[in-house]
């Protein structure tokens, strides 16, 4: 499904991916009310599996939609469209619950790409978002805009860092940031993690092999790159990621990525 206040764009969208035998656009919306709207309408069997959601559009914006679609219509997974990279919005979306975050100007086979991930329940986190996450958390950029939390989230427990008088970003990598946090202290134990978010959802200790997998996540690291770093197959880095979503209760990969930066989990630099 797309929603956008852009017909020219949902059209151009509309094309690439009807160019795929394996995806079909069954709904189009203008904004974040006619496709509530619109998911209502359609008969359980006939709702997407994914949902391209505009941030910036009138009568109700994209943020405030996806709250809903995923609260509403579990089963559709949202990939959030901006035209900024640095847009706060759109990093409210994935705090919202969005499942991914793509430009406008995205390659056609990105694009495809990213909604067959997003289709078979997986998500797509690329290192450039990692990046901004770890300037607002931890280097103390500006901070996102006012949004409904994501799914099940709540006050954090650990300290969210400050300013270190270093521009953000600034000739660092976002694994390169990542793994100066890590180096500046152990990881936390898995009973931390667990609790590190104080919004009263019951959740479950990880263990160590668990913890390395989550902070490995939280750096924007693929499956194949997991398995390389921990001398894994893939198969089994997928089995530790499903069972790090189910122990704390998050829908997929970049909620894990969010939860770890909101919560403060890799600590101030």
């Amino acid at each position: 499904m797309l929603v956008d206040d852009q017909h020219l764009l949902r059209m151009g969208f509309r094309l690439i991916l009807e160019g795929e035998d394996d995806l079909e656009v069954v709904a189009e919306a203008a904004d974040g009310i006619e496709a509530l709207q619109t998911l209502g309408a359609l008969p359980e069997a006939q709702r997407p599996d994914v949902v391209l959601m505009d941030v910036r559009m009138p009568r109700m914006d994209g943020i405030e939609a996806t709250t809903e679609v995923v609260a509403q219509f579990p089963q559709t997974r949202v990939i959030i469209l901006t035209t900024f990279d640095l847009d706060e919005y759109a990093f409210s979306g994935l705090q919202a619950g969005a499942s991914a975050f793509l430009l406008k100007d995205v390659t056609p086979e990105d694009l495809v790409h990213a909604v067959r991930v997003v289709a078979e329940g997986d998500a797509v986190v690329a290192p450039r978002i990692t990046q901004r996450l770890l300037e607002v958390y931890l280097r103390g950029g500006a901070p996102t805009a006012p949004s409904a939390p994501q799914s099940g989230a709540g006050e954090a427990r650990g300290a969210r860092g400050g300013a270190d008088g270093t521009p953000p970003g600034a000739g660092v990598s976002d694994a390169g940031i990542a793994a100066e946090a890590g180096a500046a202290r152990p990881l936390p134990d898995g009973r931390m993690i667990a609790e590190a978010m104080d919004d009263g959802v019951p959740r479950e200790p990880l263990t160590q092999r668990e913890t390395e997998m989550l902070f490995a996540v939280a750096e924007g690291l693929s499956n194949a790159e997991i398995a390389a770093r921990f001398f894994l197959s893939e198969a089994t880095v997928k089995t530790h990621v499903r069972r790090i979503l189910t122990k704390l209760q998050l829908r997929d990969r970049v909620q894990a990525v969010v939860y770890v930066f909101q919560t403060g989990l890799l600590g101030p630099l």
